[in-house]
């Protein structure tokens, strides 16, 4: 009983049976309509017939008198299907005719009978049986009384097949409706069900759970895929914040743990000049610190969407020319040969305080990395179209990052440098993606001479969607 309680709550379910009740209202009238046009139809012909018989028995009768008028009437009612004959004298007894009695009255008024009545009919075996008509009578001059009519049977017989043929249909469609409501309310209770465990499954913690999607296409199939991708959302989300946790325990604990043994050297020496160095020291690390939380802030807001509204048609050209030449000197002071390909002209839909961020963040790393031994390093910053985006890259010539970790380093606070020992924080590629996403764009990592290669070097590609005209 709950099974079935839930049936009829689905909206599926309440659909179809509101659709079946409409098309069985609709098929109801239709088929009463077209009978009430078929019997008016038909009951015009017969009029019309009765009144060519008329015309005819009276110009017979007009031409031969009675003598003609009964041939006439004789040899008719001899054919198949014949029409009702009657004469009956000025008292209304009946003299000839191909009837055995018709109901009294019927032959005491010139014209058509308002109401079909009574006959009884020559019958060779067994006693007659009334029968329905409709007739016309007309008065002859002498007298005589002539009725002629025609049997209702055929017009009943016709109402008969046609309500048999309509309980017929309205039983078929009746099966065939429960039949297809019963088949499309268990498969929605079946997806319902499925939907609720994995629901079920989510809500207990289990993130990794998604909807299942048939191949259907429907509503719940849209639904189901929604509700998916706002869970890898949430799950993303949760993820990164799990990371962002264990590593901020992890990460902040060393330069936290320095800040506390500098104030505590501080406290203890009696010189001021070295108790000024220890406060320098201390507001370099806050500083450090200072940094970190606000790479974190703006990693949040980008992935939340916070800045999307101030987007703004953006020189993807100018940012990147202006960023190299920035960072020229810085490259120069390192050792490095930092050159640049960028076609000019280039146009993007995007925030220029984040991109901007996002390319330092690409240069501070291949600065970084690059200088890390080997011969003659070199940056290049590299930007052109392809087909339907705008590729901005940044390549080097360091050691590279393996194929396997590059979507690892893409995470927060991650570093392949596990001893921690060059500067920075492992936000630096999290931030440039989520300002790729905000974009709707990609990061791509590719080694700049191949796998092969003694120091293959790393590439980031900032691939942006090209703004169209």
């Amino acid at each position: 009983m709950s099974r079935l309680r839930m049936l009829f709550r689905s909206t599926a379910v309440r659909l179809s049976a509101l659709y079946i009740v409409l098309f069985a209202l609709c098929a109801v009238f239709l088929v009463v309509y077209v009978t009430a046009m078929s019997e008016r139809i038909l009951a015009q012909q017969v009029r019309e017939g009765l009144n060519q018989e008329i015309t005819d028995i009276r110009g017979a009768y007009d031409r031969g008198g009675i003598n003609l008028l009964l041939r006439m009437m004789e040899r008719r009612a001899r054919q198949p299907g014949a029409n009702l004959y009657v004469i009956a004298g000025p008292t209304g007894e009946m003299l000839a005719g191909n009837v055995q009695s018709v109901q009294p009255g019927v032959l005491d008024k010139e014209g058509w009978t308002g109401m079909p009545f009574r006959y009884e009919p020559y019958t060779e075996n067994g006693p007659p049986r009334p029968h329905l008509a409709t007739a016309n009578v007309f008065f002859l001059d002498n007298g005589l009384r002539v009725m002629v009519g025609r049997d209702l049977g055929e017009p009943g017989r016709f109402r008969g097949i046609v309500r048999r043929a309509l309980m017929v249909a309205l039983a078929i469609m009746g099966l065939g409706a429960l039949f297809i409501w019963f088949g499309i309310g268990r498969n929605a209770l079946r997806r319902i069900d499925r939907m609720s465990a994995a629901s079920t499954k989510i809500m207990a913690g289990d993130l990794s759970q998604r909807l299942p999607v048939g191949v259907s296409g429907d509503e719940f199939d849209r639904l189901s895929e929604s509700l998916n991708l706002m869970l890898e959302r949430i799950e993303k989300l949760n993820e990164g914040l799990r990371q962002v946790s264990d590593n901020i325990a992890h990460d902040l604990k060393t330069p936290l743990t320095r800040l506390r043994n500098k104030a505590a050297d501080a406290l203890s020496e009696d010189s001021a000049d070295i108790r000024r160095q220890a406060l320098e020291g201390i507001i370099g690390e806050s500083d450090q610190l200072i940094r970190t939380f606000n790479a974190l802030l703006m990693i949040s807001r980008v992935e939340a969407g916070s800045i999307a509204a101030e987007m703004s048609a953006v020189d993807l050209s100018a940012i990147s020319a202006d960023s190299a030449e920035l960072y020229e000197p810085v490259a120069e002071e390192a050792g490095l040969l930092l050159t640049t390909e960028i076609e000019p002209g280039l146009i993007v839909q995007g925030n220029r305080e984040l991109i901007g961020q996002a390319i330092f963040n690409l240069l501070d790393n291949a600065i970084k990395y690059a200088c890390d031994g080997g011969h003659e390093p070199a940056i290049r910053v590299l930007l052109s179209r392809s087909g339907d985006s705008l590729q901005l890259a940044v390549a080097d010539n360091g050691p590279g990052i393996p194929a396997d970790k590059r979507t690892e380093v893409k995470k927060r606070f991650v570093r392949l440098d596990e001893s921690r020992s060059k500067p920075g924080t492992g936000l630096g590629l999290s931030l440039v993606e989520a300002v790729m996403e905000l974009h709707g764009g990609r990061l791509e990592l590719s080694d700049t001479h191949g796998e092969d290669a003694g120091r293959p070097g790393l590439t980031v590609t900032m691939v942006f969607p090209a703004q169209k005209p």
